[in-house]
């Protein structure tokens, strides 16, 4: 009796091992991995022939290219969209991005990705960049969710000092780090060694957020000498810059390999919005007034900091060996629906979030099925806005003069054609849509600060009295934002 006790407490056991692994097995590994201020048309598979991206572009063929992957046109309400699950105007986050002496970050009374994935029996880490609160403990990634962390907490930094005006921006698990070498290549290494700490019995979502090619473009000689055919200086940079990130990117692939990963794990790779085509969106670390900036957005319009296709149409796209179909994906998608999808590929709940914009679109992504989503908000900011409903999109800035663009962008998807005058009714209801998410808004964090800094009081800056000297505006070592406030007025000219 013993003997078959034994036994029965044996199988029992074994039982339950493979029920967990099989549980363990049906929820796949995630490695999110995002770029920083990357071109749309600056990786190969959409189009770049001067910059080689073998590893993506091995991604992309052999998963989905996506032709309508949707941001928001910065960073840190990217960012805050991809955590959330909900646009950022809901918690004030929606006007440019957190400046680096500001004191605020993302509301911690939203319920994040990885605090869902970690209800799901997830391991959660963040490798790379952060910028969604710096300022107080209790906006860092560690106190949000994540396991572990590894990189910077704001948004720009030198490569080489990992730092900005002399302060350290770089941490592992909120301590300080004090290393050598250029950061893609940290966070590469970092990201390899987690995986390689990984186990097939527990999955994890890995958000592998590599600050390259942000400004300042910086990187290893070797990798600029790869380039000698580029004749322009900083797009040569920027394409030493590029090409590095993939090859990190492909070492990260090879880890997934060797550790016998790969088969179970969903990668999904996006820049946080277009690339930089205007100098007051390229940070302020180094003066790019004069530079040819290096970032290519293919046929689409204007770039970061826009509300045109261009700031948030980036590139992107997704593997998963024998459940992603290969080919190119023309549903609508934006960072918001990413949230829904994960957790429903983890089976995790979201009954803790708050109402999500976000829609799941794991149909459109892994069977290129028509997207769920009807609907595109590209941001709600006191003085502008943008809304998608179908193949209709207006931008409308409402500071006097007020101006209004109306386009089809399944017959102008570049933007050429402002078709707002003959459609009057159309711009009619979509500004009273803009008016009703206007309501829900919340009052952008950024605009208040700026307004608390600029009216702070101050010593007056006092001409000469004998008119020799004229009074001259205080000097700063930072700007109020590292990336600039608004949108370049260039939709006359461009008309």
């Amino acid at each position: 009796m013993k003997h078959i006790g034994k036994l029965l407490v044996l199988a029992l056991g074994m039982a339950l091992t493979a029920v967990t692994e099989t549980q363990a097995a049906a929820k796949p590994n995630i490695l999110h991995i995002v770029a920083d201020d990357l071109g749309w048309k600056d990786v190969g598979f959409n189009g770049a022939t001067d910059i080689k991206t073998p590893n993506l572009d091995a991604l992309a063929s052999g998963g989905a290219k996506f032709s309508q992957f949707y941001t928001q046109s910065m960073c840190t309400p990217t960012r805050a969209a991809l955590m959330t699950g909900r646009y950022p105007f809901r918690y004030g986050l929606q006007t440019i991005v957190i400046p680096g002496p500001a004191g605020y970050g993302l509301d911690t009374t939203e319920h994040l990705l990885p605090q869902c994935l970690k209800d799901a029996g997830y391991t959660t880490a963040i490798i790379g960049k952060w910028h969604l609160g710096h300022a107080d403990i209790k906006y860092w990634p560690r106190q949000r969710g994540f396991d572990y962390q590894y990189g910077a907490m704001i948004g720009e930094l030198d490569y080489y000092t990992h730092s900005d005006a002399g302060v350290l921006d770089w941490f592992r698990n909120n301590q300080p780090v004090k290393e050598e070498g250029y950061t893609t290549q940290l966070i590469g290494n970092d990201a390899v060694k987690y995986i390689g700490e990984q186990s097939a019995d527990k999955p994890f979502y890995l958000y592998l957020t590599f600050n390259a090619p942000h400004t300042p473009y910086q990187a290893p000689q070797e990798y600029i000498d790869r380039f000698k055919n580029i004749k322009e200086p900083t797009r040569r940079t920027y394409a030493g810059m590029v090409s590095c990130l993939d090859d990190e990117i492909g070492r990260v692939i090879s880890a997934l390999d060797k550790k016998g990963l790969r088969e179970n794990t969903l990668i999904i790779f996006h820049s946080d919005n277009g690339g930089t085509k205007n100098a007051m969106f390229a940070g302020q670390m180094t003066d790019l007034s004069k530079v040819v900036l290096p970032c290519d957005n293919g046929p689409y319009r204007d770039g970061k900091g826009s509300l045109f296709e261009g700031g948030s149409r980036v590139a992107a796209c997704a593997n998963w060996p024998g459940h992603i179909k290969p080919q190119t994906v023309d549903g609508i998608i934006h960072a918001v629906d990413l949230y829904p999808t994960f957790a429903a590929l983890a089976g995790a709940s979201t009954a803790k979030c708050k109402p999500l914009d976000g829609v799941n679109v794991w149909d459109t992504i892994s069977k290129g099925k028509e997207s769920p989503r009807t609907e595109l908000v590209y941001n709600v900011e006191p003085f502008r806005g943008a809304v998608r409903q179908g193949d209709w999109k207006m931008i409308w800035r409402t500071l006097i003069p007020t101006s209004v663009d109306l386009y089809n962008l399944a017959d102008d998807p570049y933007e050429q054609n402002n078709v707002a005058s003959k459609h009057p009714l159309k711009i009619h209801a979509m500004q009273a849509r803009l008016n009703e998410l206007g309501k829900e808004s919340a009052k952008p964090l950024a605009l208040m600060y700026v307004a608390k800094v600029g009216l702070a009081h101050g010593k007056p800056n006092m001409a000469s009295p004998d008119g020799k000297q004229p009074a001259a505006e205080p000097v700063h070592g930072h700007s109020i934002t590292d990336e600039g406030v608004g949108e370049k007025d260039i939709h006359a000219e461009q008309k």
